[in-house]
């Protein structure tokens, strides 16, 4: 292979492997899943008194990211939960309630993992848009969850929001007798988080 060669597959070399590194580390919590939820803080500056949520916890868990979870969002999907169990379905999460330091922390690193703001919004909100730091949506942390609660979320008043982010949940009460509203595409078309 020659010289330039190999410097044009070097941006798509580094790419798969921090797309694996980033991977195999989120595995021990998840079967699927987001771009930013496989953005961990390693700096020590912020933990779990902003949100971040331990390995293998559920919305049951007494940790600020689900004890700061809006109330009425907490008993649905505590319910759901529970029912959910009576299946065998553990309802893990990854992410919930987060401090506004952690979401622009979160915010920072998807602009410089996607190279701009706008492509960024697809995925991480900004702290004063974004319905994780208004604790009014979670992040469900396993595949078979996700599952579980796509065929059931309308019951609970459970709705996935972003068509790219089948984890995403947010409560919407009129959904138990309409059913869930159409899903965005992804965070970038969400009226809500516009400027």
């Amino acid at each position: 292979m020659s010289k330039r060669a190999i410097i044009r597959a070097a941006p798509f070399i580094l790419g798969a492997a921090l797309v694996g590194f980033f991977g195999y580390h989120s595995l021990g919590h998840v079967d699927t899943s987001s771009p930013v939820q496989t953005f961990r803080n390693h700096s020590g500056s912020l933990g779990p008194a902003d949100g971040e949520v331990p390995d293998g916890a559920t919305v049951f868990d007494d940790i600020p990211a689900v004890t700061n979870l809006q109330p009425d969002l907490l008993a649905a999907l505590r319910r759901a939960a529970t029912n959910a169990s009576r299946e065998g379905i553990i309802v893990g999460i990854n992410s919930a309630w987060r401090s506004p330091a952690y979401q622009e922390h979160l915010l920072q690193q998807a602009i410089a993992t996607y190279g701009s703001a706008d492509e960024a919004a697809r995925w991480v909100a900004t702290p004063d848009r974004s319905a994780h730091v208004s604790g009014a949506a979670v992040d469900v942390g396993r595949s078979d969850a996700t599952r579980w609660l796509s065929k059931h979320e309308a019951a609970y008043g459970l709705c996935q929001i972003y068509r790219n982010e089948p984890w995403h949940y947010e409560l919407r009460p009129e959904a138990v007798d309409h059913g869930c509203p159409p899903m965005y595409a992804d965070a970038a078309h969400d009226p809500r988080l516009r400027h």
